[in-house]
Parts: C-alpha cells; sequence; structure tokens
C-alpha cells in the first residue's frame, strides 16, 4: 500500500508547542467522528471509505463502462467541488497529451470540462471540438440551479438531442446530484436518465469520494477500487485521536502554529506538472473551508523548477509571511536518462549517466534549503509513487487536516456564506426574477406613522 510520510523538520516547530494543542485536537476528533452519519452535518466524507454506497458504486462502473464504449469524449458540466476533485485525480494520473492521440481502444475517453466559466469562446471551441466526436454527458450540481453549470448543460444537451435521436441522446446523459430533490433531480425524473447521488451530510468540496468525482474518473479510466483503498488506508491511519502518532493532525496544527506567527499564505509545492488539478482542489478545499470571519490562511500553490523562474524571487526575498507544504513524489513511472556530448558546448557533461528525475530531485532539495534558509517554513509530504491508491490517500489526508486546521482556527469548515455575495450581485444585474428592483417592489410597504396619526 501506498504510504506518505510528513516531515516537518524544515518547519522549526518544536514538538513541545504542538503537544499543547493535544486535548482540542483530541476534542476536534470526537466531534468530526460523532457527526459522521448526522445528515444534518456535512461530516460524512470522513467514513465515505468505508461506508460508501456499494451497490451504487458498482452502478457507476457499469455506467463508465457505457460511457467508454460508446463515447470518444465525457464532458463533465459542474463548477468548483462538482468537478475540480475529478480533473484533480484525472490529471494526475493520465497522459496529458492523451486528446492529441486516435482512440485505439474502448477505454480511452477524453475528460471535457464545461459549465466552470462563462467564457463564450471557451465553450464555442469545446462545441466545434464536439462537431465529429460521439460524446456523453455528465452533469453535477446539487440544485440544478447553479448559472454556470446551468448554462452550459442548456446549451450541450440541446447539441446531443440534436446529434442523436432523442431516445438515445438520454441514453448518453448521466445526473449526480440530490437524492430526492431540486430542478435538476426533477429534470432527471422526466427525462429519465440515470441519476447518481449526491450525499447531504457531505459537502461539494469533500464529495471528490462519492459519485461526483468518481463517476468521470472511473470514464477516464482509472481505477476506483484503488482510489478507494487508499482512502481506506488513510482513514484507518488516522483513526488515532492522539496528536503525537497522528501525522495527519500535526500538519492541521502546525499550520495554525505558523499562522500565529503571521504566516498567512500557504503555497502547496509540487514538482510535477500533472499535480495542477490537485492543487486547484487544494485551494478550494481550503479556501472556502477556513476563509471566515476575517481570518484563515490564504490558499495558493506553485509549480516548481517552472515557477521559481517567476515567483522564486518572491518567495526567497519578499514579505516573510509565507510558508509552502511540499509534494514530493519519490519514484517516477519513467525516467530518461542525460547522454554525453562531445562538444559539450552547453557544459552539461557532468550529469552523464544521471537522469532528468536525478535533477528534478536535487533542485527540490536546493529549493527547500534556500527558502527554509530566507524565513520560508517547509512542510514535506513524501509519496512513494502517484498512483490510485496515493492520491485516494492524499485526499483523505487533506479533507480531514483541512477539517481539523478549521476548527482550531475556530471556524466552521463545511459551509461558505461568502460565496453567495457575488451570485447575488450578478443575479440583480442580470434582472433575474427575485432580485435587484422587482425584489424590492415585491417587500411589503411600510406604512409610515406620524404624531398626528397616533394622536388621532
Amino acid at each position: 500500500m501506498t504510504n506518505l510520510k510528513l516531515n516537518l523538520k524544515y518547519t522549526g516547530l518544536e514538538e513541545k508547542e504542538m503537544m499543547e494543542y493535544a486535548k482540542q485536537v483530541e476534542q476536534i476528533h470526537k466531534e468530526l467522528h460523532d457527526k459522521a452519519t448526522d445528515l444534518t452535518d456535512f461530516v460524512g466524507w470522513i467514513e465515505l471509505p468505508t461506508n460508501y454506497d456499494k451497490k451504487e458504486f458498482e452502478r457507476i462502473k457499469k455506467a463508465a463502462n457505457k460511457i467508454q464504449k460508446d463515447s470518444d469524449i465525457l464532458l463533465v458540466i459542474g463548477i468548483g467541488g462538482s468537478y475540480l476533485g475529478a480533473r484533480a485525480v484525472i490529471e494526475s494520473l493520465s497522459n496529458p497529451f492523451q486528446m492529441m492521440e486516435p482512440k485505439k481502444d474502448s477505454k480511452k475517453v477524453q475528460v471535457i470540462y464545461v459549465g466552470n466559466n462563462l467564457n463564450p469562446v471557451y465553450i464555442q471551441d469545446v462545441i466545434n471540438l464536439l462537431a465529429d466526436r460521439d460524446f456523453s454527458i455528465n452533469v453535477i450540481s446539487k440544485s440544478g440551479t447553479t448559472t454556470e453549470p446551468a448554462i452550459a448543460f442548456r446549451i450541450f444537451r440541446e447539441i446531443l438531442e440534436n446529434k442523436y435521436d432523442l431516445k438515445e441522446a438520454k441514453k448518453r446523459i448521466y445526473v449526480t446530484t440530490d437524492q430526492i430533490k431540486g430542478a435538476l433531480k426533477t429534470l432527471a425524473i422526466e427525462e429519465g436518465y440515470e441519476t447518481f447521488v449526491i450525499p447531504d451530510h457531505v459537502g461539494g468540496r469533500y464529495s471528490v469520494l462519492t459519485a461526483v468525482g468518481l463517476l468521470p474518473i472511473a470514464a477516464a479510466g482509472i481505477d476506483i477500487d484503488a482510489l478507494m483503498q487508499g482512502a481506506k488506508f488513510a482513514q484507518d491511519k488516522y483513526s488515532d485521536s492522539n496528536l503525537k502518532y497522528n501525522d495527519c493532525y500535526k500538519y492541521a496544527v502546525g499550520r495554525n502554529l505558523l499562522y500565529r506567527e503571521n504566516k498567512n499564505i500557504e503555497l502547496l509545492i509540487s514538482y510535477d506538472p500533472r499535480l495542477h488539478y490537485f492543487i486547484e482542489w487544494w485551494k478550494q478545499l481550503f479556501g472556502e473551508s477556513e476563509g471566515k470571519d476575517q481570518k484563515g490562511i490564504f490558499p495558493t500553490g506553485a509549480e516548481f523548477t517552472t515557477d521559481l523562474h517567476s515567483l522564486g524571487q518572491y518567495i526567497q526575498d519578499g514579505r516573510r509571511n509565507l510558508m509552502e507544504t511540499v509534494l514530493h513524489i519519490k519514484k517516477y513511472p519513467s525516467d530518461i536518462k542525460i547522454k554525453r556530448d562531445d562538444d559539450n558546448l552547453d557544459g552539461l557533461n557532468y550529469l552523464e549517466g544521471k537522469t532528468v528525475g536525478y535533477v528534478n530531485e536535487k533542485a527540490m532539495e536546493g529549493t527547500i534549503k534556500a527558502h527554509v534558509s530566507g524565513g520560508v517554513p517547509n512542510f514535506v509530504l513524501e509519496i512513494e509513487k502517484l498512483d490510485a491508491t496515493a492520491m485516494g490517500h492524499l485526499i483523505y489526508f487533506f479533507e480531514l487536516a483541512c477539517a481539523v486546521s478549521g476548527k482550531i482556527l475556530g471556524v466552521n469548515p463545511f459551509n461558505q456564506p461568502g460565496v453567495e455575495t457575488y451570485k447575488t450581485n450578478m443575479f440583480e444585474l442580470l434582472e433575474k426574477p427575485g432580485y435587484g428592483k422587482e425584489k424590492e417592489e415585491k417587500k411589503p410597504i411600510k406604512k409610515k406613522t406620524t404624531k398626528r396619526k397616533i394622536e388621532e
């Protein structure tokens, strides 16, 4: 089983100061696990690796096989937690140039994402791509009324229905939504689409190990059994409430300790371009969970060595409010040996016989040393190799760490009240019924009470 190891040696933190949080962490641990099956809270993710719906899991695999057989492309329509988790896993474990290759077998499905922005050029480019491709749709939304995915679904559902006859089109639409209510659920029942469930007690950014993430991931040809096994291993590994023996809780405590030292920006660092969307998923997870009540560590990310040539100067010498969490993948599935060049005009013969992976490793070690000496503490998460079990482990590790970290910070890590503000403003500008002037007109008119009226 792929393991995960937390290295704290570059943080400057002492075990003694961390252990001062032991009792609080134990209480948080108990609170989270006590609420795991409570449908009124959003803590169901904590037991998902063992308590997931096994029948639906098999339906997901069956649907994924059908998508692979009859489609070149799976169009995933969703925003935020409705697509980031799936994309994080798929792009971490897939060949980034797969789209350029012809489809040679039934299991090679290209996953394309829409409904995550409102850019007309992007949408038109996807429409053009689909013109001569067979495709299916997986629309993911709890309510079905979120603006971005709702617009995308209206557009691409029409394209699908025009491309195939209505009966065939219905078989190519898969809906992941609320179990019993909502506009999308109502539509799915009326049209006879196959549906999968977003559990009531699992919030969007914690939902990657539900049908929200599992169907696209399985359709992309990734082993979701291994993914769940990795998460189950993590669930067992981090089940100890004792901070001393729980790396996940040490990470949660450590980042809060550094936050109290004014380290209020955290960069998730990868030396593997495949992890780009894992960083994006992580940013949403921590940003929506902790950014409340004028509190929270700002989550961002960087991809090294690329970003060392753009952000490296700031990280080394800029404001000292930064910390880093480095994802260190120890083994690559393939590597390239550097050969000797007789002319040696580039001066690289000193690397003869070494591999590109080895050079990448030394770049990481040198960067950590430089940044730590420059006043930027580093957490290092060591991953033996990047595969489906490792991804399951990483997902669970960060979900649990995020929940505990938010509780230590003193915020509710499972809501996102601030997200609604932009929506309200947008709806008013778009003159959506029930917003803006129309809403004001519907307000009951309060009668003015004057002194003269009272006297009468």
